[in-house]
């Protein structure tokens, strides 16, 4: 993770900035070190990167790579606004022994990358470049199944998708998604591979419900998505619901703070 020390909204990159909107940067630092605080009372281990003057989109620490395995795809950002993160995220990976393999091809980490134990679920259309699923998948050494993301609201695949369980353990695979956000063919894909998945209802995805983070029991939501945290509810899982809505102003959420590493 990485705390929205220098949060602000100067640009628009996504459909939800809207520069000259004040922010109240002390009430984002709060609802992070609640987020914080919430990891690591489901008992998981957060490290906490720095950030850095001039970019004050890090605290979306999902975006800066995807680590499965003790290995890492870096990042390289659609926008030149956010390129500098990469190299951030990169060198502090490498600090910690995990071995960075540097893109040829434009992705942004785990906004697009959600991994499961048997698959990588990779989104495109807006801000990664299908040529990155395939790197994705050679350098990860895991398969990769490409999605089309259609909605610009939901510009990454993680505010349209959320892992639920990731099944590596005794239950299957599952995930929570929003059908309208992805092409008919992707929508095909998805009933075909998670038949029993969870429907996310517009009204939540559009509060980013389903940038939410998993560990195969609690679910770690946000608090507007009141439907989808009974729907999880009614599927045996522990919704835990923060509120992280400053945030949202740069359309950013749960996920989008917490960048996992995988096994």
């Amino acid at each position: 993770m990485c705390a929205p020390t220098h949060f602000e909204v100067t640009y628009a990159i996504n459909a939800w900035m809207r520069p000259g909107v004040a922010v109240d940067r002390r009430r984002a630092l709060v609802q992070w070190e609640v987020l914080r605080q919430t990891y690591s009372a489901l008992g998981h281990r957060v490290h906490v990167l720095d950030g850095v003057p001039g970019l004050p989109d890090m605290v979306f620490a999902a975006n800066g790579a995807t680590v499965v395995g003790g290995r890492a795809y870096g990042a390289r950002f659609r926008h030149p606004e956010r390129a500098a993160e990469a190299v951030e995220h990169a060198a502090w990976l490498r600090g910690q022994g995990v071995a960075v393999a540097d893109p040829t091809q434009t992705n942004e980490g785990e906004g697009d990358f959600l991994v499961l134990g048997s698959m990588i679920l990779a989104g495109t259309g807006f801000r990664t470049s299908l040529h990155a699923h395939v790197e994705a998948a050679r350098v990860l050494d895991r398969p990769v199944v490409s999605l089309q993301l259609v909605d610009p609201r939901f510009y990454h695949l993680d505010t349209a998708l959320a892992v639920l369980d990731d099944g590596n353990g005794d239950a299957p695979a599952d995930i929570a998604y929003l059908p309208s956000a992805f092409s008919e063919h992707s929508r095909r894909t998805l009933r075909e591979l998670f038949p029993d998945a969870v429907e996310c209802t517009e009204e939540d995805a559009l509060v980013l419900g389903l940038n939410a983070v998993s560990d195969g029991r609690h679910v770690v939501v946000p608090v507007q998505a009141r439907t989808l945290a009974r729907q999880l509810e009614e599927r045996g899982y522990v919704p835990v619901p923060v509120d992280v809505s400053e945030l949202l102003k740069a359309g950013g959420s749960v996920k989008c703070c917490t960048q996992e590493h995988h096994s």
